[in-house]
Protein backbone atom coordinates (compact mmCIF):
# COMPACT_ATOMS: atom_id res chain seq x y z
CA UNK A 1 0.00 0.00 0.00
CA UNK A 2 2.79 2.87 0.44
CA UNK A 3 3.61 2.70 -3.25
CA UNK A 4 0.24 3.45 -3.72
CA UNK A 5 0.06 6.49 -1.10
CA UNK A 6 3.96 7.87 -1.99
CA UNK A 7 2.37 8.08 -5.97
CA UNK A 8 -0.39 9.44 -4.99
CA UNK A 9 1.52 12.25 -2.55
CA UNK A 10 3.75 12.87 -5.41
CA UNK A 11 0.68 13.32 -8.01
CA UNK A 12 -0.88 15.93 -5.70
CA UNK A 13 2.46 17.98 -4.81
CA UNK A 14 2.19 17.68 -9.18
CA UNK A 15 -0.61 19.26 -9.03
CA UNK A 16 -0.04 22.74 -6.41
CA UNK A 17 -2.85 21.76 -4.16
CA UNK A 18 -3.07 24.03 -1.59
CA UNK A 19 -2.11 22.16 2.16
CA UNK A 20 -5.15 20.96 4.93
CA UNK A 21 -4.70 24.64 7.11
CA UNK A 22 -4.40 27.24 3.87
CA UNK A 23 -7.70 25.05 2.05
CA UNK A 24 -9.26 25.57 5.68
CA UNK A 25 -8.93 29.70 5.36
CA UNK A 26 -9.79 29.66 1.35
CA UNK A 27 -12.73 27.90 2.38
CA UNK A 28 -14.39 30.60 5.14
CA UNK A 29 -13.20 33.10 2.06
CA UNK A 30 -15.70 31.13 -0.32
CA UNK A 31 -19.12 32.77 0.87
CA UNK A 32 -17.96 36.09 0.58
CA UNK A 33 -16.17 36.07 -3.16
CA UNK A 34 -17.96 38.00 -5.48
CA UNK A 35 -20.50 36.70 -7.88
CA UNK A 36 -19.50 35.71 -11.42
CA UNK A 37 -20.63 38.37 -13.78
CA UNK A 38 -22.15 35.95 -15.66
CA UNK A 39 -24.87 35.54 -13.54
CA UNK A 40 -25.11 31.42 -13.26
CA UNK A 41 -27.78 29.25 -11.34
CA UNK A 42 -27.03 29.49 -7.33
CA UNK A 43 -28.21 26.03 -7.27
CA UNK A 44 -25.55 24.49 -9.67
CA UNK A 45 -23.45 21.18 -8.05
CA UNK A 46 -20.68 21.32 -7.17
CA UNK A 47 -19.91 18.59 -9.14
CA UNK A 48 -22.10 17.01 -11.97
CA UNK A 49 -20.80 13.35 -11.45
CA UNK A 50 -22.19 10.21 -11.28
CA UNK A 51 -22.06 8.88 -7.48
CA UNK A 52 -22.63 6.09 -5.96
CA UNK A 53 -26.64 5.96 -4.60
CA UNK A 54 -27.93 7.68 -7.69
CA UNK A 55 -30.06 6.21 -10.52
CA UNK A 56 -27.66 3.71 -12.33
CA UNK A 57 -29.79 4.07 -15.49
CA UNK A 58 -28.13 1.60 -18.37
CA UNK A 59 -24.40 1.25 -16.62
CA UNK A 60 -23.04 -2.02 -16.03
CA UNK A 61 -20.48 -1.82 -13.84
CA UNK A 62 -17.16 -3.99 -13.39
CA UNK A 63 -14.32 -4.12 -11.57
CA UNK A 64 -10.86 -4.68 -13.52
CA UNK A 65 -8.11 -4.08 -11.05
CA UNK A 66 -8.96 -7.82 -9.27
CA UNK A 67 -6.60 -6.97 -6.27
CA UNK A 68 -3.80 -5.82 -8.74
CA UNK A 69 -3.11 -1.96 -9.27
CA UNK A 70 -3.42 -0.40 -12.37
CA UNK A 71 -0.16 0.84 -13.20
CA UNK A 72 -0.76 3.76 -15.88
CA UNK A 73 1.68 5.51 -18.36
CA UNK A 74 2.88 8.39 -16.59
CA UNK A 75 3.60 6.54 -12.86
CA UNK A 76 1.19 6.83 -11.05
CA UNK A 77 -0.95 3.62 -9.78
CA UNK A 78 -4.77 3.41 -8.91
CA UNK A 79 -5.46 0.80 -6.39
CA UNK A 80 -8.56 0.12 -7.52
CA UNK A 81 -10.67 0.70 -10.74
CA UNK A 82 -14.55 0.50 -11.64
CA UNK A 83 -15.37 0.98 -15.59
CA UNK A 84 -19.02 2.05 -16.40
CA UNK A 85 -20.30 0.85 -19.53
CA UNK A 86 -22.99 0.28 -21.32
CA UNK A 87 -24.56 -2.70 -24.28
CA UNK A 88 -26.84 -2.54 -27.50
CA UNK A 89 -28.10 -5.43 -28.89
CA UNK A 90 -26.77 -9.30 -28.32
CA UNK A 91 -23.22 -10.42 -28.58
CA UNK A 92 -23.09 -13.91 -30.87
CA UNK A 93 -21.99 -17.19 -30.36
CA UNK A 94 -18.66 -16.55 -31.25
CA UNK A 95 -18.56 -12.99 -30.18
CA UNK A 96 -17.11 -11.65 -33.34
CA UNK A 97 -20.24 -8.93 -33.72
CA UNK A 98 -18.89 -6.75 -31.18
CA UNK A 99 -18.05 -2.84 -31.59
CA UNK A 100 -16.70 -0.62 -29.40
CA UNK A 101 -17.69 2.95 -29.58
CA UNK A 102 -15.42 5.50 -27.51
CA UNK A 103 -16.48 8.92 -27.14
CA UNK A 104 -15.24 12.03 -26.69
CA UNK A 105 -14.18 14.57 -23.86
CA UNK A 106 -17.31 15.44 -22.08
CA UNK A 107 -19.13 11.86 -23.42
CA UNK A 108 -20.14 9.12 -21.37
CA UNK A 109 -21.18 5.74 -21.85
CA UNK A 110 -24.51 6.27 -22.88
CA UNK A 111 -24.09 6.67 -26.54
CA UNK A 112 -27.12 5.16 -28.25
CA UNK A 113 -30.87 4.15 -27.58
CA UNK A 114 -32.10 4.48 -23.84
CA UNK A 115 -34.67 1.09 -22.69
CA UNK A 116 -37.30 3.96 -21.73
CA UNK A 117 -39.31 6.52 -23.55
CA UNK A 118 -37.90 8.86 -20.44
CA UNK A 119 -34.41 8.19 -20.50
CA UNK A 120 -31.80 10.33 -22.51
CA UNK A 121 -30.51 10.83 -25.88
CA UNK A 122 -27.83 8.41 -25.92
CA UNK A 123 -25.28 11.22 -27.40
CA UNK A 124 -24.49 9.17 -30.90
CA UNK A 125 -27.79 7.34 -31.17
CA UNK A 126 -28.81 8.55 -34.68
CA UNK A 127 -25.96 6.00 -35.40
CA UNK A 128 -26.71 3.01 -32.72
CA UNK A 129 -29.82 1.39 -33.12
CA UNK A 130 -31.82 -1.14 -34.87
CA UNK A 131 -31.51 -0.58 -38.30
CA UNK A 132 -28.95 2.04 -38.40
CA UNK A 133 -25.22 2.37 -39.31
CA UNK A 134 -24.32 0.49 -36.37
CA UNK A 135 -27.22 -2.15 -36.49
CA UNK A 136 -27.83 -3.13 -33.21
CA UNK A 137 -29.96 -6.21 -35.03
CA UNK A 138 -26.62 -7.49 -35.75
CA UNK A 139 -23.89 -5.80 -33.69
CA UNK A 140 -23.38 -5.76 -30.20
CA UNK A 141 -22.43 -2.25 -29.48
CA UNK A 142 -20.81 -1.12 -26.79
CA UNK A 143 -19.61 2.26 -24.83
CA UNK A 144 -17.11 2.22 -21.87
CA UNK A 145 -16.79 5.41 -19.60
CA UNK A 146 -13.35 6.50 -19.69
CA UNK A 147 -10.60 6.48 -17.33
CA UNK A 148 -10.93 9.48 -14.97
CA UNK A 149 -14.10 10.04 -16.12
CA UNK A 150 -17.02 10.95 -13.66
CA UNK A 151 -20.07 8.78 -15.00
CA UNK A 152 -19.38 5.58 -13.61
CA UNK A 153 -15.86 4.61 -14.28
CA UNK A 154 -12.88 5.53 -11.91
CA UNK A 155 -12.26 9.39 -11.77
CA UNK A 156 -11.21 12.28 -9.58
CA UNK A 157 -15.08 12.07 -7.95
CA UNK A 158 -14.86 8.52 -7.02
CA UNK A 159 -13.57 7.49 -3.58
CA UNK A 160 -10.06 6.86 -2.83
CA UNK A 161 -9.99 3.32 -1.38
CA UNK A 162 -7.12 4.36 0.89
CA UNK A 163 -8.85 7.72 2.39
CA UNK A 164 -12.53 7.06 2.23
CA UNK A 165 -12.78 10.20 0.72
CA UNK A 166 -13.06 11.75 -3.05
CA UNK A 167 -9.67 11.59 -5.03
CA UNK A 168 -9.98 15.08 -5.79
CA UNK A 169 -6.43 16.82 -6.67
CA UNK A 170 -4.62 13.18 -5.70
CA UNK A 171 -6.07 11.72 -8.63
CA UNK A 172 -3.09 10.71 -10.90
CA UNK A 173 -2.14 11.83 -14.52
CA UNK A 174 -3.96 9.48 -17.15
CA UNK A 175 -3.28 8.93 -21.01
CA UNK A 176 -5.22 7.84 -23.92
CA UNK A 177 -3.41 4.32 -23.55
CA UNK A 178 -4.18 4.38 -20.04
CA UNK A 179 -7.90 4.47 -21.00
CA UNK A 180 -7.29 1.60 -23.49
CA UNK A 181 -6.17 -0.54 -21.06
CA UNK A 182 -8.70 0.18 -19.18
CA UNK A 183 -11.25 -0.83 -22.30
CA UNK A 184 -9.07 -3.80 -22.97
CA UNK A 185 -10.16 -5.50 -19.17
CA UNK A 186 -13.47 -4.44 -19.67
CA UNK A 187 -13.45 -6.48 -23.37
CA UNK A 188 -11.81 -9.73 -21.17
CA UNK A 189 -14.85 -9.23 -18.70
CA UNK A 190 -17.55 -9.02 -21.59
CA UNK A 191 -15.77 -12.13 -23.75
CA UNK A 192 -14.51 -10.29 -26.68
CA UNK A 193 -11.36 -11.58 -27.92
CA UNK A 194 -11.58 -9.26 -30.83
CA UNK A 195 -13.75 -6.24 -31.77
CA UNK A 196 -14.82 -6.23 -34.88
CA UNK A 197 -14.57 -2.57 -35.08
CA UNK A 198 -13.43 0.36 -32.74
CA UNK A 199 -15.09 3.58 -33.55
CA UNK A 200 -15.23 7.64 -32.31
CA UNK A 201 -14.64 10.73 -33.00
CA UNK A 202 -12.42 13.45 -31.38
CA UNK A 203 -11.01 12.10 -28.02
CA UNK A 204 -12.70 8.55 -28.93
CA UNK A 205 -11.14 8.70 -32.42
CA UNK A 206 -7.40 9.21 -30.17
CA UNK A 207 -8.53 5.80 -28.37
CA UNK A 208 -9.86 4.42 -31.54
CA UNK A 209 -5.84 4.88 -33.05
CA UNK A 210 -4.27 3.78 -29.73
CA UNK A 211 -6.48 0.42 -29.62
CA UNK A 212 -5.25 -0.33 -33.11
CA UNK A 213 -1.30 0.08 -32.21
CA UNK A 214 -1.78 -0.88 -28.74
CA UNK A 215 -3.78 -4.02 -29.77
CA UNK A 216 -3.60 -5.19 -33.56
CA UNK A 217 -4.42 -8.82 -32.42
CA UNK A 218 -7.88 -7.28 -30.70
CA UNK A 219 -8.94 -4.98 -32.91
CA UNK A 220 -10.58 -6.08 -37.02
CA UNK A 221 -10.98 -2.65 -38.38
CA UNK A 222 -10.87 0.53 -37.43
CA UNK A 223 -12.63 3.83 -37.70
CA UNK A 224 -10.98 7.51 -36.00
CA UNK A 225 -13.05 10.24 -37.19
CA UNK A 226 -12.64 14.02 -36.58
CA UNK A 227 -9.18 13.41 -34.76
CA UNK A 228 -5.66 12.85 -35.22
CA UNK A 229 -2.34 11.01 -35.00
CA UNK A 230 -1.03 13.58 -32.30
CA UNK A 231 -2.35 16.75 -30.42
CA UNK A 232 -1.27 20.13 -32.59
CA UNK A 233 0.25 22.89 -31.35
CA UNK A 234 -3.15 25.09 -31.58
CA UNK A 235 -5.00 21.78 -30.08
CA UNK A 236 -2.89 22.03 -26.95
CA UNK A 237 -3.09 26.10 -26.77
CA UNK A 238 -7.18 25.79 -26.54
CA UNK A 239 -6.85 22.93 -23.96
CA UNK A 240 -4.63 25.05 -21.92
CA UNK A 241 -6.55 28.29 -21.96
CA UNK A 242 -9.66 26.29 -21.34
CA UNK A 243 -7.79 24.60 -18.10
CA UNK A 244 -6.72 28.12 -17.06
CA UNK A 245 -10.17 29.60 -16.45
CA UNK A 246 -11.37 26.58 -14.72
CA UNK A 247 -8.14 26.79 -12.43
CA UNK A 248 -8.96 30.12 -11.68
CA UNK A 249 -12.02 29.67 -10.18
CA UNK A 250 -11.53 30.21 -6.44
CA UNK A 251 -14.16 27.52 -6.06
CA UNK A 252 -11.88 25.22 -7.94
CA UNK A 253 -9.85 24.53 -4.50
CA UNK A 254 -6.88 22.97 -6.14
CA UNK A 255 -9.54 20.14 -6.87
CA UNK A 256 -10.73 19.70 -3.36
CA UNK A 257 -14.26 21.00 -3.43
CA UNK A 258 -16.48 17.91 -3.27
CA UNK A 259 -17.41 18.95 0.59
CA UNK A 260 -18.78 22.41 -0.75
CA UNK A 261 -22.19 23.50 -0.80
CA UNK A 262 -24.47 23.87 -3.79
CA UNK A 263 -23.44 26.51 -5.64
CA UNK A 264 -20.03 27.10 -4.01
CA UNK A 265 -18.24 24.12 -6.56
CA UNK A 266 -16.33 25.38 -9.93
CA UNK A 267 -18.96 25.99 -12.09
CA UNK A 268 -18.11 29.06 -13.45
CA UNK A 269 -15.28 27.77 -14.22
CA UNK A 270 -16.16 24.87 -15.79
CA UNK A 271 -19.00 26.57 -17.79
CA UNK A 272 -16.31 29.42 -18.91
CA UNK A 273 -14.12 26.70 -20.02
CA UNK A 274 -17.02 25.08 -21.81
CA UNK A 275 -17.55 27.94 -23.29
CA UNK A 276 -13.93 28.13 -25.03
CA UNK A 277 -14.83 25.15 -26.01
CA UNK A 278 -17.89 25.75 -27.75
CA UNK A 279 -16.51 28.24 -29.67
CA UNK A 280 -14.25 25.67 -31.80
CA UNK A 281 -16.50 23.08 -31.62
CA UNK A 282 -18.74 25.30 -34.22
CA UNK A 283 -17.76 27.69 -37.63
CA UNK A 284 -17.79 30.97 -37.83
CA UNK A 285 -20.84 30.70 -40.27
CA UNK A 286 -22.64 28.27 -38.15
CA UNK A 287 -22.87 30.68 -35.53
CA UNK A 288 -23.18 33.64 -37.66
CA UNK A 289 -26.56 31.98 -39.33
CA UNK A 290 -27.98 31.13 -35.80
CA UNK A 291 -27.28 34.19 -33.98
CA UNK A 292 -25.75 37.29 -35.82
CA UNK A 293 -25.68 40.36 -34.18
CA UNK A 294 -29.09 39.24 -31.93
CA UNK A 295 -28.96 40.61 -28.31
CA UNK A 296 -30.93 39.03 -25.38
CA UNK A 297 -32.65 42.16 -24.43
CA UNK A 298 -33.53 44.20 -28.04
CA UNK A 299 -32.60 47.43 -26.28
CA UNK A 300 -29.80 46.78 -23.92
CA UNK A 301 -26.29 46.54 -25.71
CA UNK A 302 -23.82 48.98 -24.38
CA UNK A 303 -24.16 47.65 -20.96
CA UNK A 304 -20.57 45.71 -19.33
CA UNK A 305 -22.53 42.74 -19.48
CA UNK A 306 -25.58 43.17 -21.80
CA UNK A 307 -25.43 40.01 -24.00
CA UNK A 308 -26.07 38.78 -27.31
CA UNK A 309 -27.68 35.29 -28.03
CA UNK A 310 -24.40 34.32 -28.80
CA UNK A 311 -23.05 34.79 -25.26
CA UNK A 312 -26.65 33.33 -24.07
CA UNK A 313 -25.74 30.16 -25.87
CA UNK A 314 -22.34 29.52 -24.70
CA UNK A 315 -23.96 30.61 -20.74
CA UNK A 316 -26.75 27.98 -21.35
CA UNK A 317 -24.24 25.01 -22.63
CA UNK A 318 -21.55 26.20 -19.63
CA UNK A 319 -24.50 25.39 -16.79
CA UNK A 320 -25.92 22.28 -19.17
CA UNK A 321 -22.22 20.79 -18.43
CA UNK A 322 -21.73 21.75 -14.88
CA UNK A 323 -25.12 19.72 -14.45
CA UNK A 324 -23.70 16.49 -15.26
CA UNK A 325 -19.99 16.58 -15.20
CA UNK A 326 -17.00 17.06 -12.82
CA UNK A 327 -14.56 19.91 -13.09
CA UNK A 328 -11.88 18.15 -11.96
CA UNK A 329 -12.38 15.19 -14.93
CA UNK A 330 -12.26 17.59 -17.18
CA UNK A 331 -8.93 19.09 -16.63
CA UNK A 332 -7.75 15.39 -16.19
CA UNK A 333 -9.12 14.36 -19.64
CA UNK A 334 -8.38 17.66 -21.72
CA UNK A 335 -4.64 17.14 -20.50
CA UNK A 336 -5.28 13.35 -21.70
CA UNK A 337 -5.79 14.49 -25.13
CA UNK A 338 -2.66 17.23 -25.21
CA UNK A 339 -1.00 14.07 -24.85
CA UNK A 340 -1.84 12.25 -27.01
CA UNK A 341 1.25 11.08 -29.33
CA UNK A 342 0.50 7.98 -31.49
CA UNK A 343 4.41 7.82 -32.00
CA UNK A 344 5.58 8.39 -28.02
CA UNK A 345 8.29 5.58 -27.33
CA UNK A 346 7.34 3.82 -30.88
CA UNK A 347 11.01 5.27 -32.78
CA UNK A 348 8.81 7.24 -35.31
CA UNK A 349 5.14 7.96 -36.78
CA UNK A 350 5.64 5.56 -39.07
CA UNK A 351 6.75 3.04 -36.96
CA UNK A 352 3.79 3.68 -35.07
CA UNK A 353 1.08 3.85 -38.11
CA UNK A 354 2.30 0.23 -39.55
CA UNK A 355 1.24 -0.92 -35.90
CA UNK A 356 -2.00 -0.12 -37.88
CA UNK A 357 -2.48 -3.54 -39.83
CA UNK A 358 -6.53 -3.93 -40.13
CA UNK A 359 -8.87 -1.90 -42.27
CA UNK A 360 -9.52 1.63 -41.47
CA UNK A 361 -11.60 4.16 -42.46
CA UNK A 362 -11.46 8.19 -41.68
CA UNK A 363 -13.67 10.94 -42.09
CA UNK A 364 -13.05 14.42 -41.92
CA UNK A 365 -15.60 17.55 -41.09
CA UNK A 366 -15.18 20.21 -44.22
CA UNK A 367 -15.73 23.60 -41.21
CA UNK A 368 -13.78 21.80 -38.61
CA UNK A 369 -11.54 24.38 -37.67
CA UNK A 370 -10.29 22.26 -34.43
CA UNK A 371 -9.37 18.79 -35.68
CA UNK A 372 -8.91 20.11 -39.60
CA UNK A 373 -9.74 18.16 -42.73
CA UNK A 374 -5.73 18.04 -43.08
CA UNK A 375 -5.32 15.83 -40.06
CA UNK A 376 -7.68 13.16 -40.93
CA UNK A 377 -6.39 13.08 -44.53
CA UNK A 378 -2.77 12.74 -42.79
CA UNK A 379 -4.22 9.69 -40.74
CA UNK A 380 -4.95 8.11 -44.16
CA UNK A 381 -2.00 8.63 -46.28
CA UNK A 382 0.29 7.58 -43.46
CA UNK A 383 -1.65 4.58 -43.32
CA UNK A 384 -1.52 3.89 -47.19
CA UNK A 385 2.53 4.38 -46.74
CA UNK A 386 2.62 1.91 -44.42
CA UNK A 387 1.45 -0.42 -46.60
CA UNK A 388 -2.13 -0.30 -45.14
CA UNK A 389 -5.73 -0.32 -46.16
CA UNK A 390 -7.16 2.73 -45.36
CA UNK A 391 -10.43 4.72 -46.59
CA UNK A 392 -10.90 8.67 -46.36
CA UNK A 393 -14.16 10.86 -46.54
CA UNK A 394 -14.50 14.75 -46.22
CA UNK A 395 -17.83 15.02 -45.01
CA UNK A 396 -19.49 18.44 -45.98
CA UNK A 397 -21.48 20.29 -43.14
CA UNK A 398 -21.31 23.55 -41.79
CA UNK A 399 -21.70 22.81 -37.85
CA UNK A 400 -17.37 22.73 -37.29
CA UNK A 401 -15.97 19.61 -35.03
CA UNK A 402 -19.62 19.08 -34.01
CA UNK A 403 -20.36 17.82 -37.34
CA UNK A 404 -18.79 14.53 -36.36
CA UNK A 405 -21.89 14.25 -34.00
CA UNK A 406 -24.63 16.48 -36.18
CA UNK A 407 -23.43 14.93 -39.61
CA UNK A 408 -25.58 11.62 -38.97
CA UNK A 409 -26.57 10.62 -42.62
CA UNK A 410 -23.38 11.34 -44.36
CA UNK A 411 -21.37 9.87 -41.28
CA UNK A 412 -23.85 6.60 -41.33
CA UNK A 413 -24.27 5.88 -44.86
CA UNK A 414 -19.98 5.70 -44.42
CA UNK A 415 -19.47 4.05 -41.29
CA UNK A 416 -22.33 1.37 -42.39
CA UNK A 417 -20.43 0.43 -45.69
CA UNK A 418 -17.80 0.05 -43.82
CA UNK A 419 -19.19 -2.31 -41.36
CA UNK A 420 -20.48 -4.39 -43.72
CA UNK A 421 -17.46 -5.70 -46.08
CA UNK A 422 -16.96 -8.67 -46.56
CA UNK A 423 -13.58 -8.97 -44.94
CA UNK A 424 -15.26 -7.83 -41.66
CA UNK A 425 -18.27 -10.31 -41.82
Amino acid sequence: MQPVLDSLNTQRHHLHVVDPPQAAAVNHLMPDSPSHPRNYRPDLPVTGAWRPGDPVGQRQFVTVTNERPLVLEAGGTLAEVVMAYETWGQLNSDASNAVLVCHALTGDAHAGPGKLPSDATGWWEALIGPGKAIDTNTHFVVCINVLGGCQGSTGPSSINPATGQPYGSAFPTVTIRDMVRAQAKVADHLGVAAWKSVIGGSMGGMQVLEWAAMFPERVRSVAPIATALAASAQQIAWSAVGRSALALDPNWRGGDYYDAQPGHGPHAGLAVARAIAQIHYRSDPSFQNRFGRTLVEPNSIFGLWDRFQVESYLDHHGEKLARRFDANSYLILNKAMDTHDLCRGRGSMHKAVARITMPLVTASISSDILYPPHQQLEIHESVIAAGGDSLYQDIENPHGHDGFLLAAEELGDLLRTFLEREDLQ
